[in-house]
């Protein structure tokens, strides 16, 4: 019974057909036909002209949008807690040729426009010191927590007026979407974002992932870059083909609410143990390494989790990051809510 990760989960059936309807005669790379329908797909469902190219990780996205946004002596703006800080093995300073990642604080590793600003400030104008470039901001966070449309469009306002990108790390993108119930242009286009990588493959994908440009001409260079990352597949078709079926017929959302549905099943019977506000796919729960011996002893799979401190400083006994998917059973998932309960 594995909470591991979304990473893990199977590909779902409806990308899996459409994989098999892409495998005709087509051009290569991104010549294709399904490709070339990517932009006018997305630009639909965000509201507004933006400009797609596929890749095949998270990674990839994310540090390609850096790259098009922050020159080589730059900076980024991220949480501390932020994936491309602390699970991307320097690939962000890769991608970038060297720029810097520029650590902030945050409760629920979220960032806001004061944290920012108390960020930026120490640091003098001129050749001396690293000047900000952009700022990366995670949805949902590390910690399973969801930024609403509101507080993205603090940070894109204060972004703007500084001449910044704003670039968001949409691995659960949808889960967020789900969450909040609002239009994704809401979180997105609407809010100011300039790219986002859009998750795909932890929501059932199998090797795509869409970088989707507000600012269509980012999406010049990108195409560059992607080559030269290596990204740029010669049967692009098959990635292409993941991320049509996953946006039209609202499979994104559908997976993302089962997936949420089934963390909140666990949520409920986590009580004093919760961690984080469960807002995603995400629990965060306290558990000594007794009671996690005793989970797994049982049958169930998890990551044990840095613990945060609490209000007095000290830490957690322990902790464990339960991770739901599209496709968790739900025998499975009414079992470890059980299984915490009587702990």
């Amino acid at each position: 019974m594995k909470f591991f990760s979304d990473n893990a989960a199977q590909v779902h059936p409806r990308v899996w057909d459409a994989m098999r309807a892409a495998d005709g005669a087509d051009h290569a790379y991104d010549g294709d036909a399904l490709s070339a329908r990517l932009d006018a797909a997305f630009s639909a469902l965000f509201e507004a002209d933006c400009a797609v190219l596929w890749v095949a990780s998270g990674t990839a996205a994310n540090c390609l949008a850096l790259a098009a946004m922050c020159p080589p002596h730059g900076g980024v703006l991220c949480h501390r807690a932020a994936h491309i800080e602390q699970d991307e093995c320097g690939a962000p300073g890769f991608y970038t040729h060297g720029a810097k990642l520029m650590l902030v604080d945050g409760e629920g590793a979220k960032l806001t426009p004061h944290a920012l600003a108390a960020a930026i400030a120490p640091i003098r104008p001129g050749v001396h010191q690293v000047q900000p470039h952009a700022i990366s901001i995670t949805q949902a966070t590390e910690l399973g927590r969801v930024y609403t449309p509101a507080e993205v469009a603090e940070i894109a306002a204060f972004a703007k007026v500084r001449g910044l990108g704003l670039h968001m790390d949409g691995a659960r993108f949808a889960n967020a979407v789900a969450h909040l119930g609002c239009a994704p242009a809401d979180l997105t286009s609407r809010a100011g974002v300039t790219a986002l990588s859009f998750g795909c493959v932890k929501n059932g994908g199998m090797n795509a992932e869409a970088l989707v440009f507000f600012d269509p001409a980012l999406a010049d260079v990108t195409r560059l870059n992607r080559k030269r990352a290596g990204h740029l597949q010669s049967k692009g078709r098959f990635l292409a083909a993941q991320l049509l079926a996953m946006i039209e017929g609202d499979l994104w959302l559908d997976n993302a609410h089962a997936a949420n549905a089934a963390a909140a099943e666990i949520a409920a019977s986590c009580g004093a143990r919760q961690l984080e506000p469960v807002e995603a796919n995400e629990i965060f729960v306290s558990l000594s390494p007794t009671e996690a011996a005793a989970l797994r002893k049982q049958g169930f799979d998890f990551y044990d989790w840095p613990a945060p401190a609490n209000a007095s400083g000290e830490g957690h006994p322990g902790a464990a990051r339960l991770v739901t998917a599209w496709n968790s059973d739900p025998a499975h998932v009414t079992a470890l809510g059980r299984a915490i309960a009587s702990l």
